[in-house]
C-alpha cells in the first residue's frame, strides 16, 4: 500500500453515525490529517463520538416517521444540510442507519458530496436480499433453497412454505445484522410468526417485504471481505468466521476461519474467495464490502450465498489485524478515485484475530438490553489487544439505540494465543454502573467446542442453559457494606462519626441492608473497634478490613484477600444509592436499602413463592409499547401474547403466566420502565379488588 499522502484526500469528512464505529472512523481520519464532523441527536449530545470529532452538528429527527432519537441519524436532508453547513466534501456512513441506503447515496451525489461506499447500482441490487439472491444466482454463485420474489403476501408465503421445507427461516428483504429473522419449525406457527416478522421489518427497516429460506441445521457463517476500486480491480482479504451467534446476531468473530485449516479447506477458501469477488463484480462494486455465506459443517466444501453487506462490518478489525491494512483508509482512497495499491497475490494472512462484542444487556434475563450510567470505566490494553469503544465515564446508556458498547479484539501468532489474549482482555474490563455481557463472553470462550474451533450458529443456544453465571457471595456483600459505611449516609458524617465530628466511646454496631440480584435482602452487621468484625444475615462474626484507593478496594476477610473495583451511584435526588463492585470482567449492583425498601422486599418474598405464577405482567426492559394483542377484560390463556415492547432495536413479546381476565395498564406508544407492570391477569376465581396494589397502582397506569 502506498505511503500516507501529505495532502488530505478530502477537505473534511462527516461521519453519519454514532457510537464506537464513529469513533473508529475518526481515528483514521485523524491519522490522515482529515478534519472530522460528528452528527448527533439530543439523546447523544454528550456521547464520546461527539467529543472526539473536530466539529459536531445536531440533527433534528426526520420530518416523517416516528420522532425518536434514532430518526436523527436517518434524516437524509438534515445530514446533507449539515455537510453544506460545515463544508464537508465526503460522508462516511459507518454501518447501520444510512450506510446501505441508495436514496442517501443519490442525495449526496446530487449535492456534489462523495459517499464513502459503493455506487447506487450495488446498493440497489444488494440492499434487497431477494434481488441480491436472484442476481448472484445468475452469475453462478450458489444460493440457499427458498422462495424470494418481491411483493409476496402472507398467503403466498404460507402456500410456498411446504415446497421450501421445514424448518425454515423468515427473513426481511431490507434487513441486516440478523435483525428481524424468525425460525419456524412447523406450518401451524407460520401465520402468527409472519405477522410479527412484518411488523418488526416495517419498524426496523421501513419495508415489510419478507422471503423464506430453508433453515440449514448446524451451519457455519463464513463471510469474505472484498475490496474494489473504480479502475476494475477487485480482490478479497480472506474470510471471517462468524458462527457464534445468538438470535442471528454475531457475538464473537475471528479471522481466518478454523474450518479451512485443512488441505480440503484451503481449496474451499480459494473457491469461496473467488465467488465473493464474482458477486462484487456482478454489480460493479467499489469500496469495502462483505459477502456472507453459509457453509455446512458436515460438508465444508459446500457453501451458499446469503447476502452482501455493502458497507464496513462490525467485525472488520479482525481482518485488519491479520492483513495489516486499514480498511477505513482504503475506503477513503477508493472513494477519492485512487487505484488499489494491493493485488490479490499481495494479500497474506498473518496469525489469528478474534473479536468479542460488549453489550449493555443481562445474560441472566434472556440477554435483554439494559440501561444505566457508566460510573467507572477501565478498558483493557496490552500486546496484541485492541479496543474499539464508545464508552466513557458518566455516559448515560439509554434505550434508544443498539446496546453494543464496545469491541475487544485480540491478535495472536495462532488461534490458541488469540483466544488466551482475548480472555485476558475481557478480564481486564471494568464497567460499573451498567450491566454487560462480559462474564458471558468469557464463559463462551472457555467452552471446549469453541476452544477446539468446532463452531456453528446454534452452538450458543445449546450451551446457554449449561452456563453458570456468578452470583455475589459473602465477600462482595461485606465489601459493599464496608464501602457504604465509608461513604456514610447522604448529608451525614461517615462511619461512627457524628456530623459535628465528636463521638463518645467505641462506635456502636451498625447494620447495612443490601438488595440482592434476585430481589431479596442481605444484611451485614458491622462492629467497629480496633479489630472490626462483620456478620452476614445473622451468621458468625468474621474479621474484616477494607483499604480503598480511588476506585480500587482491597478487602481482607478472615485473612483472605479480595480485590474489587467499586463505584457508587445516587438515586432519587441523593436519598438512595447503589454500590457496584466487580472483578475479572464481572460486576454486580447492590442497592443500599432503607427500612421501607427492606420491608417491601421482605413482604414480596412472603407473598410470592418460587415457581408460583404471578398475575402481574412486567416489562423486562425499558422501552416503547409497539402492539397490544388483547382488549381490556378479555379472557386469556396461559402463554397467550398480551403486549409487545420494543427497545434497542429488539421487540419482546410479553405473555400471560396464567389464565384469567386481563387488565391493561398501557397502550400502544406508552413508554415503560424496566419491571413496570403492563398488564395483570386476574384468575377466574379471584376478586379483582384483592389482586394486590400492582393491578390498580396509579404508578402503573
Amino acid at each position: 500500500m502506498s505511503p500516507i499522502q501529505k495532502v488530505p484526500l478530502f477537505t473534511k469528512v462527516l461521519v453519519a453515525n454514532r457510537g464506537e464505529i464513529a469513533c473508529r472512523v475518526m481515528q483514521t481520519l485523524r491519522r490522515l490529517g482529515i478534519p472530522s464532523v460528528a452528527v448527533y441527536s439530543d439523546a447523544d449530545a454528550g456521547a464520546r463520538h461527539v467529543r472526539e470529532a473536530d466539529e459536531a452538528v445536531r440533527i433534528d429527527p426526520a420530518p416523517t416517521g416516528p420522532q425518536t432519537p434514532v430518526q436523527s441519524y436517518l434524516n437524509i436532508g438534515g445530514i446533507v444540510e449539515a455537510c453544506r453547513a460545515v463544508g464537508a466534501d465526503a460522508v462516511h456512513p459507518g454501518y447501520g442507519f444510512l450506510s446501505e441506503n441508495e436514496a442517501f447515496a443519490r442525495a449526496l451525489g446530487e449535492a456534489g458530496i462523495a459517499f464513502v461506499g459503493p455506487g447506487v447500482e450495488a446498493l440497489t441490487v444488494m440492499g434487497d436480499k431477494i434481488s441480491a439472491k436472484n442476481h448472484v444466482a445468475g452469475f453462478g454463485v450458489p444460493v440457499v433453497p427458498g422462495i424470494a420474489r418481491p411483493g409476496l403476501t402472507d398467503a403466498e408465503l404460507v402456500e410456498a412454505a411446504d415446497g421450501v421445507g421445514y424448518p425454515l427461516l423468515i427473513k426481511p428483504s431490507a434487513g441486516g445484522g440478523g435483525k428481524g429473522m424468525h425460525v419456524v419449525e412447523c406450518a401451524d406457527e407460520l401465520p402468527r410468526v409472519l405477522a410479527t416478522a412484518r411488523r418488526v421489518a416495517a419498524a426496523a427497516f421501513g419495508d415489510d417485504t419478507l422471503f423464506l429460506e430453508r433453515l440449514i441445521r448446524a451451519p457455519r457463517h463464513i463471510e469474505v471481505q472484498v475490496l474494489a476500486d473504480q479502475h476494475g480491480t477487485t480482490i478479497h482479504l480472506g474470510e471471517r468466521e462468524c458462527s457464534l451467534q445468538r438470535r442471528h446476531q454475531k457475538v464473537i468473530e475471528e479471522a481466518p476461519s478454523p474450518l479451512f485449516d485443512t488441505p480440503l479447506g484451503a481449496e474451499t477458501r480459494e473457491r469461496i474467495g473467488k465467488a465473493a469477488c464474482d458477486a462484487a463484480r456482478s454489480v460493479g462494486y467499489t469500496g469495502a464490502g462483505t459477502v456472507e455465506f453459509l457453509v455446512s459443517d458436515e460438508a465444508p466444501d459446500e457453501f451458499f450465498f446469503m447476502e452482501m453487506n455493502t458497507r464496513l462490518q462490525v467485525e472488520h478489525p479482525v481482518t485488519e489485524m491479520v492483513t495489516g491494512v486499514d480498511l477505513v483508509e482504503l475506503q477513503l482512497r477508493v472513494a477519492a478515485g485512487e487505484p488499489l495499491q494491493l493485488a490479490q497475490e499481495d494479500v497474506r494472512l498473518n496469525g489469528h484475530a478474534i473479536e468479542a462484542r460488549v453489550y449493555a444487556e443481562s445474560p441472566q434475563r434472556g440477554f435483554l438490553p439494559v440501561t444505566g450510567r457508566v460510573e467507572f470505566l477501565s478498558e483493557p490494553a496490552g500486546e496484541g489487544v485492541r479496543v474499539d469503544s464508545s464508552l466513557g465515564e458518566g455516559l448515560e446508556i439509554g434505550a434508544d439505540f443498539d446496546p453494543m458498547l464496545s469491541k475487544a479484539i485480540a491478535w495472536g501468532r495462532d488461534r490458541a494465543e488469540a483466544l488466551e489474549r482475548l480472555d485476558a482482555a475481557l478480564a481486564g474490563y471494568t464497567v460499573l454502573g451498567v450491566q454487560t455481557n462480559i462474564e458471558y463472553l468469557r464463559l463462551l470462550l472457555a467452552d471446549a467446542e469453541v476452544q477446539a474451533g468446532h463452531l456453528d450458529t446454534t452452538l450458543i443456544e445449546r450451551r446457554l442453559e449449561h452456563l453458570a453465571f456468578r452470583e455475589p457471595g459473602t465477600p462482595e456483600y461485606v465489601a459493599a457494606a464496608l464501602l457504604s459505611e465509608r461513604i456514610g449516609e447522604p448529608g451525614a458524617g461517615t462511619g461512627p462519626w457524628r456530623p459535628d465530628s465528636w463521638r463518645l466511646g467505641a462506635p456502636a454496631p451498625s447494620r447495612v441492608t443490601l438488595g440482592t440480584p434476585d430481589g431479596g435482602v442481605a444484611t451485614v452487621r458491622v462492629a467497629g473497634g480496633a479489630e472490626p468484625t462483620v456478620s452476614l444475615d445473622g451468621g458468625s462474626e468474621r474479621k474484616a478490613s477494607l483499604a480503598v484507593v480511588g476506585h480500587s478496594a482491597a478487602l481482607e476477610l478472615d485473612g483472605e484477600p479480595y480485590r474489587y473495583a467499586w463505584a457508587v451511584s445516587a438515586e432519587d435526588g441523593g436519598a438512595g444509592r447503589t454500590l457496584f463492585v466487580g472483578d475479572g470482567g464481572w460486576s454486580v449492583a447492590l442497592p443500599v436499602l432503607d427500612r421501607t425498601q427492606r420491608l417491601g422486599r421482605v413482604l414480596d418474598g412472603i407473598h410470592h413463592h418460587p415457581g408460583e405464577a404471578s398475575p402481574d405482567v412486567r416489562s423486562p426492559m425499558p422501552g416503547t409499547v409497539v402492539s397490544v394483542a388483547v382488549a381490556p377484560g378479555q379472557a386469556v390463556e396461559e402463554g397467550q401474547p398480551l403486549v409487545s415492547v420494543e427497545a434497542m432495536k429488539m421487540e419482546h413479546q410479553l405473555v400471560a403466566a396464567l389464565g384469567g381476565t386481563v387488565q391493561l395498564h398501557v397502550s400502544v406508544g406508552s413508554l415503560v420502565k424496566a419491571d413496570q407492570v403492563v398488564a395483570t391477569v386476574v384468575p377466574a376465581e379471584s376478586d379483582p379488588a384483592t389482586t394486590g396494589p400492582a393491578a390498580t397502582s396509579p404508578k402503573e397506569t
